[in-house]
């Protein structure tokens, strides 16, 4: 134990240029997080109801407006997604993450100042244009931080660094929710109760552009754009290393090969060349469904709309209902952090998905369960034990789903389309969240506990499309991912999954070094090629060598990321 901790600070120290990058970079997830997190407590302050006009409207109309608020940031977060492939790849990932800080910090400051010198209905519309506006700022952002801190990353920390950014999501929602909460108790009924909240957004769009000033761009797109000596500066400052380091060196080697012919490639271009094989089709396509499934585990139903869903279990009062709710942020953000210090680099990205796919999907089935069996809303001990699995669903989240989606998609992406590829899938992220935000007030309001089964169902089906279908990246250069998914995809992911191998009998994966001596012989004989591959893998069997061995010798590669 003791040994281990000393490691880890070891590597704290090693790589503290690469946390601060991350650190940095995700800045602009809290950002993301608090604006997900704060809406759903400004909309039950009575305040905001009676400054908008909402008490005289009926309850069906309050849940349409609710969703309409809600959901209009989501729009905003879609479009921004999408433009950040053409920012991103034009101008680069660090000035078009200020750019969205810029974009952020103008929407907030128009937001907490809707409604001031005009009517509350032309208030209202404000605040929808502002939302909208935010959102956009905050698409930018959830698009290219996954993108510019995996291009980064030492691949020894890579998961963390990546992981990062659910616990920046965890600690928006968290400050969110306990901003909520005290406005709700100590300042009087007026706007500055709903406008506080908002007014403190400002604050992580403005260390988003202060931390990001001290940052480089990512060697990734300065090889893209034949900047090499720009690259070499990066990688030095990243591994804290110099220029002419044996690994600086090795690896922008293997990055300007991997980018040979594919140099500034237009935008069209770059999406039609996801379509240009199966096996590039199928690593673009893992991302945008990783994010699909990650918005029917139900999260973001319970982020919005936490005070009424708490309400629907038995808590009625508003300051209750919050209190519960900031909780639950709490919550999350504690697991987020234990998991990403302890968890996700030990266990890999495919455990995660699992343990915490499985863990999420049985607490929203039980939340359901209790839901249909006590419609009254009663207090009973049952109610305790359902807001108790509100918060384990909370840790499942956090365990698997919460942020093993975006270090899975920008590690599978292929490199020179990894800015379009994540595009889309942060794109697919706000398209379904702007989905949920919009039909969750509705199904809780018609369908009731049905709501809760449907998004248990949903966790169960993303649990059995990652044990099949999904190998294990953790440990691989992100240039070396491609031969996870050039043959036997089912085969390597069963035998990547927990008991997985029960399903193959002696059946098993070529392995990775194995297609890499392919790559290494081109001038080879198929019959060579046989050869070599059944002697190598002879010596492997003899010196008794696991997968488990084989990824702990491809983590001591000199390559930095």
């Amino acid at each position: 134990m003791a040994m281990s901790f000393r490691k880890e600070l070891r590597d704290i120290i090693q790589y503290r240029n690469a946390y601060f990058l991350a650190f940095s970079a995700t800045t602009g997830y809290v950002c993301f997080g608090w604006e997900i997190g704060l809406i759903g407590g400004v909309l039950v302050l009575p305040s905001f109801q009676e400054y908008f006009g909402l008490l005289s409207e009926s309850a069906s109309a309050r849940a349409s407006l609710s969703a309409n608020i809600v959901s209009v940031l989501q729009a905003g977060g879609f479009f921004g997604a999408l433009l950040s492939t053409y920012f991103g790849s034009r101008f680069g990932r660090k000035p078009a993450l200020l750019a969205s800080g810029v974009i952020y910090l103008i929407g907030s400051i128009i937001q907490s100042t809707a409604g001031i010198g005009t009517s509350p209905a032309v208030g209202l519309k404000i605040f929808y244009f502002s939302r909208f506006l935010g959102g956009m700022g905050v698409g930018l952002m959830s698009a290219l931080v996954p993108t510019y801190v995996s291009e980064c990353a030492p691949r020894a920390i890579r998961g963390r660094c990546t992981g990062s950014i659910e616990v920046a999501v965890g600690l928006g929602n968290m400050l969110a929710f306990w901003v909520n909460y005290s406005v709700s108790l100590n300042i009087s009924l007026g706007q500055m109760q709903w406008r506080l909240p908002i007014i403190a957004q400002i604050i992580p769009g403005a260390l988003l552009l202060f931390f990001m000033l001290f940052q480089p761009e990512s060697p990734r797109w300065l090889v893209e754009h034949g900047q090499y000596e720009d690259a070499a500066a990066a990688l030095a400052y990243i591994a804290r290393k110099d220029q002419d380091d044996d690994a600086v060196v090795l690896t922008l080697s293997e990055i300007r090969a991997d980018f040979v012919g594919k140099h500034r490639l237009p935008l069209l271009t770059q999406f039609r060349k996801m379509g240009e094989s199966k096996i590039i089709f199928l690593r673009c396509t893992i991302p945008s469904l990783a994010t699909f499934f990650q918005q029917w585990s139900g999260t973001n139903a319970i982020n919005y709309y936490t005070p009424q869903i708490f309400a629907g279990l038995g808590f009625s009062s508003t300051s209750s209902a919050l209190f519960a709710t900031g909780i639950y942020g709490v919550v999350k953000f504690v697991v987020t952090c234990i998991t990403l210090a302890f968890v996700i680099e030990s266990w890999g990205r495919k455990r995660t998905l699992i343990y915490g796919g499985l863990s999420q999907g049985l607490m929203m089935l039980w939340i359901g369960g209790y839901a249909g069996a006590h419609p009254n809303q009663g207090i009973v001990p049952g109610t305790y034990v359902s807001i108790v699995a509100v918060y384990l669903f909370g840790v499942s989240f956090c365990l698997g789903w919460g942020f093993t989606p975006f270090i899975l998609g920008s590690e599978v992406a292929p490199g020179h389309l990894r800015m379009a590829v994540m595009s889309l899938a942060t794109a697919t992220t706000w398209l379904f969240t702007y989905i949920i935000a919009q039909i969750t007030p509705i199904m809780l309001n018609r369908i009731t506990y049905g709501t809760y089964l449907v998004f248990g169902v949903a966790s169960l089906i993303m649990v059995v499309w990652v044990y099949i279908f999904i190998p294990e990246t953790t440990g691989y250069p992100l240039e070396d991912i491609k031969y996870l998914f050039e043959k036997d995809i089912i085969v390597r992911s069963l035998e990547d999954a927990p008991g997985g191998r029960i399903f193959l009998g002696k059946r098993r994966a070529v392995s990775v070094d194995e297609l890499k001596a392919v790559d290494a012989l081109p001038t080879s004989s198929p019959k060579d090629i046989s050869e070599e591959l059944k002697s190598r893998s002879e010596e492997e069997s003899a010196q008794g060598q696991s997968l488990r061995n084989s990824n702990s010798q491809k983590r001591e590669n000199p390559r930095i990321i």
